[in-house]
């Protein structure tokens, strides 16, 4: 089962080139798993059964694991499973009747538009470090990027003048998304006269949002830059950068847009994920309801 596990990772790494944390998520789930077969006296495919897989299962949920550790866990199980086949090591998938655990929606967290007027409000534009914080959380909210796409820009995919950016998302699809006149202001404004200033200090290349030694910002970076300005806006919300793609969502569909549009500039491939931010704000519903239901009194 070692020498299998060794072909698995190098399948994943090699012909499905999946990226090293997902790879190294992988390896831990299969290590375990393994682990687990080895202490039942499982020593070949052929000897793993449908239950051998659903106590396993049952072992994480006593742990107590996540659903959605539990359901990582399984699409790991299944994927080792599938290969193994495919590859002439086992005869039958005894994952194929295992049902993935019931995943609790979670609604995302947002910020109201008063928290976002709040945040800028605390952003000190007279200098160089707060029109590039000014740009780079106005892109945040305006265009719902995620903070990987944020970090990843470079100046060719900017078009100023026609209010579009072109971004690389998971899997390195393409999309075009739009971003309004307030980014668009500050981005201009950052990239004509803040970031030359940056890029002097160090070969920057082409990436847009730098750090003070002129190098790209990190993760890190911006999550500290978004702590300051929330924890100086006196916002007790826990908000990290994936929140501001959150608010962007919900506050276009709030408005009023189309979800496939919302979609579209979100990246989703599938609009069930977009979907979740329809089922945000009650109260907002509520309300909706209530100016124009035909049937609702008092109006």
């Amino acid at each position: 089962m070692q020498g299998i596990f060794k072909d698995f990772i190098y399948h994943l790494q090699g012909e499905r080139q999946l990226a090293p944390n997902t790879v190294q998520s992988y390896r831990i789930d299969i290590k375990r798993y393994l682990a687990h077969l080895e202490n039942m006296g499982i020593s070949h495919p052929d000897q793993i059964e449908t239950e051998h897989i659903v106590k396993y299962l049952e072992l994480l949920s006593d742990i107590p694991l996540a659903a959605t550790s539990l359901a990582r866990n399984l699409s790991s199980i299944r994927m080792l499973h599938r290969f193994m086949i495919n590859e002439g090591y086992a005869q039958k998938d005894v994952t194929e009747n295992i049902d993935s655990p019931k995943l609790p929606k979670r609604l995302p967290k947002i910020l109201d538009i008063n928290d976002i007027e709040s945040i800028f409000a605390e952003i000190d534009i007279e200098t160089d470090a707060g029109v590039r914080d000014r740009a780079m959380i106005e892109l945040l909210y305006g265009s719902g990027l995620r903070i990987s796409e944020l970090l990843s820009l470079r100046l060719p995919a900017v078009l100023l003048k026609e209010g579009w950016i072109r971004v690389f998302g998971k899997g390195a699809k393409e999309r075009i998304v739009p971003f309004g006149d307030e980014a668009g202001m500050w981005l201009e404004k950052y990239i004509r006269y803040v970031r030359p200033l940056l890029a002097a200090n160090i070969k920057a290349e082409d990436f847009i949002f730098l750090n003070r030694l002129g190098g790209p910002l990190s993760r890190m970076g911006v999550w500290k830059i978004i702590q300051k300005y929330t924890q100086l806006a006196m916002i007790e919300k826990d908000v990290s950068p994936h929140v501001f793609r959150h608010s962007f969502a919900t506050h276009l569909l709030e408005g009023g847009a189309d979800l496939r549009a919302v979609q579209e500039m979100l990246g989703h491939s599938d609009i069930s994920t977009t979907q979740i931010y329809t089922h945000l704000d009650r109260n907002y519903l509520k309300e909706v309801h209530k100016t124009f239901h035909p049937r609702e009194k008092n109006k």
